[in-house]
């Protein structure tokens, strides 16, 4: 009887020690995304929930406001987005509303947000927050303006701008810089960690429609995706670019890419960010459409 009870008590602990390692191996992560706007934040989104390392304590909706196609409310579009992709994929995780259009003018230039404030929380309970950023920087920046001393504990790796790595020019006219001018700029002279990867990197994730409908169009997961590139505004185009994959990918297998730090310009920061300089596209391609024909519905 001593022994099965010895055994039953090795077996709990071993049982906890297996969970503790689990648990403490697990990166959390904040995700805001601008779904509403393009195609490539569902595909994003779908290869960072299938990844068994990244716990995601929130996907936070972006707004996308001041782009030439915006609708009435496109923060509200992007969290319903959010919902959709989570219930499609039977997964229950926080989503907050974000900022419905970029940082204000003069005064308190916050945009005051679930989602803000969630940045804001846990900032203040944990040493370090990550923060993957798939679109404007207004959420990230609004809790930083809010409440200042959060900025240091916050790590963002955001997919923007466009760097020239021969003679260190950054420039700020694409599309997630133009969505909150104000907000990149901020969170550059902030104490914020940042990670770019700037999108004349990201450009090589160019993809074929037929070439990823061959791939991942018979699966229930793909076969909604593939949906979202046809129902998208622009859905008659037979090839594009899925920018946020790139990212998100990096992020989850570092092995996909090489980056260099550069200190910035005394108008962008005038400190050292990490940019990523080259991907390998083929083999984030791949990645993705392991973990997506691997994830069945339960």
């Amino acid at each position: 009887m001593l022994y099965k009870s010895l055994l039953l008590t090795r077996a709990i602990q071993l049982f906890t020690m297996l969970f503790l390692l689990q648990s403490f191996g697990q990166r959390k992560v904040i995700v805001d995304a601008d779904t509403g706007n393009e195609v490539d934040d569902f595909y994003a989104l779908a290869r960072i929930l299938l990844e068994p390392s990244v716990t995601i304590t929130s996907l936070n909706a972006a707004h996308w406001q001041t782009s030439q196609w915006a609708i009435e409310n496109t923060m509200e579009n992007s969290h319903r987005l959010n919902q959709q992709l989570l219930g499609e994929m039977n997964l229950a995780i926080p989503t907050k509303r974000g900022a419905m259009a970029r940082m204000f003018d003069w005064g308190d230039r916050a945009q005051h947000s679930a989602a803000a404030y969630d940045i804001i929380k846990h900032a203040e309970r944990q040493n370090k927050v990550t923060i993957l950023v798939l679109g404007a920087l207004t959420n990230v920046a609004s809790a930083v303006y809010i409440q200042p001393k959060i900025a240091e504990k916050l790590e963002v790796f955001w997919l923007g701008t466009e760097m020239d790595f021969e003679t260190g020019v950054l420039k700020r006219n694409d599309f997630n810089p133009m969505m909150d001018q104000f907000a990149l700029d901020f969170l550059l002279n902030s104490k914020a960690t940042l990670n770019i990867i700037p999108v004349n990197v990201a450009a090589a994730m160019q993809i074929d429609f037929d070439v990823l409908n061959a791939k991942i169009g018979n699966h229930f997961l793909g076969k909604f995706l593939m949906q979202r590139w046809i129902d998208h505004l622009d859905g008659s185009r037979r090839n594009r670019v899925l920018w946020d994959l790139a990212l998100i990918s990096i992020f989850v297998n570092p092995s996909f890419c090489t980056t260099k730090t550069i200190t910035t310009s005394r108008d962008s920061g005038n400190r050292p960010i990490v940019f990523y300089d080259s991907i390998d596209a083929k083999a984030i391609y791949e990645d993705f459409y392991n973990t997506l024909l691997a994830f069945e519905r339960e």
